[in-house]
């Protein structure tokens, strides 16, 4: 079936779904269960995804328009940010047409080799004249006019990688220098490469992303809790040793002292304020205070803070719900995959799942002060073609999943 027959069957299958009932029942939370539903793929995940989007959309606009006003960014128009992600999203939806076109199968037997590109690019972005610079980061690639984050392509295929790894040991998973160890020595060549540009913040969800896949492929629980201990320990003593890194976890502690306010204490103090300013039902679309040069990145990584100011409460659990349910309706789909016999496409999906729901953890618990300062984005919403590319190609990888999963359950083939 060709790329446009399936966007049409995208747009106008949802008033048409097949709704009929098969004798396989699918587990639902509670104990529950319900006659599972044959349909081409999970429309509400789509729908659901296409939301966030245009609603990120919406907020970038909101918290970028008045950017151009500061020196730094007179050269832009106020609809500057808002025509670059909508290109960016643009792109990021023909490419994800494209991966959802892809047999799992195919993602299987690249992944070794995606998973080296990656780690090639990681090393390249260190070279001076070749890395882009930005904020004292050395994170990007510039390809034309455009940049180009590695890290973000490294989420996901170190997420197709390690699935594919535990397919491959799932005889020996038992043995820690057989199973884990060179998973957790692979993990750690992708860390120190991030470290160096630095991307703490990459290197924490990547690490989470292979220990979350380690585990739900069957490592011994023992062994899993050593690997976190380690883990744990590690990212201790690489704050310990960094001075900065320190001062952020002492300004998280007291945003509001003297010592910190208008430095590593900055952010998070404004992020605060302005949630504050929203109480319930926020101060309305446009109205924020704080993104008027007084929240740094307010487009970006605190995006949250200027929804939670024009929304309020109501506008920041309506976000939390959404990223909730995604992540809920994720892991389903994995593991309904797996109970199909399909150990690499459930353990991909659940790693999706996992990589969404941390990350979008981590952005909200630092805008809302419940965690230290951590240069993360909120998928799908925050301004950044990189990460809106990678998450959108990570959700038709696991929409292809649940679509190859429904054709199993019709009788047909993968």
């Amino acid at each position: 079936m060709s790329a446009l027959m399936r966007l049409s069957g995208w747009f106008g299958a949802a008033g048409r779904a097949r709704d009929t009932a098969i004798p396989l029942r699918s587990p639902r939370y509670g104990g529950a269960t319900a006659p599972a539903r044959v349909q081409g793929f999970d429309q509400a995940l789509l729908w659901v995804t296409v939301a966030l989007l245009a609603f990120g959309l919406v907020m970038v606009y909101s918290a970028s328009i008045a950017l151009p006003d500061n020196p730094k960014f007179a050269r832009y128009s106020h609809s500057h940010f808002l025509l670059r992600h909508a290109g960016f999203m643009a792109v990021a939806f023909l490419v994800s047409v494209l991966a959802f076109q892809v047999p799992v199968a195919t993602w299987e037997k690249a992944a070794p080799w995606l998973f080296v590109g990656s780690v090639v690019l990681l090393a390249v972005v260190l070279i001076p004249g070749i890395g882009k610079g930005v904020n004292g980061a050395r994170r990007w690639l510039g390809v034309g006019g455009l940049s180009f984050q590695p890290s973000e392509l490294a989420k996901l295929t170190v997420l197709l990688y390690a699935a594919n790894y535990m397919v491959r040991k799932m005889d020996v998973k038992e043995r820690f220098f057989r199973a884990v160890l060179p998973m957790a020595v692979a993990v750690g060549i992708v860390g120190m490469l991030l470290l160096a540009e630095p991307d703490m913040g990459a290197f924490m969800v990547i690490a989470v992303i292979a220990m979350g896949i380690l585990f739900l492929g069957g490592v011994n629980a023992r062994m899993f809790f050593l690997i976190a201990t380690v883990i744990v320990v590690a990212f201790v003593l690489m704050i310990a040793a960094s001075e900065w890194r320190r001062e952020r976890i002492f300004a998280y502690l007291d945003p509001w002292s003297e010592q910190y306010a208008l430095g590593k204490g900055y952010q998070l103090s404004h992020s605060l304020i302005a949630i504050g300013r929203g109480e319930v039902f926020g101060v309305g679309l446009g109205g924020s205070v704080e993104k008027l040069h007084w929240l740094p990145e307010a487009h970006t990584d605190f995006l949250l803070a200027v929804i939670g100011e024009e929304f309020g409460l109501l506008g920041v659990l309506t976000i939390i719900v959404a990223f909730l349910w995604m992540t809920r309706r994720i892991m389903h789909i994995g593991r309904q995959a797996i109970a199909l016999d399909r150990v690499f496409a459930g353990l991909v999906a659940q790693g999706v799942g996992i990589w969404i729901g941390f990350q979008a953890f981590i952005n909200m618990g630092v805008n809302l002060g419940a965690l230290p300062t951590k240069g993360l984005t909120l998928p799908l919403m925050s301004y950044g073609g990189s990460a809106i590319m990678m998450n959108l190609i990570a959700i038709a990888i696991v929409l292809r999943i649940d679509n190859e999963n429904r054709s199993l359950m019709r009788g047909g083939r993968a």
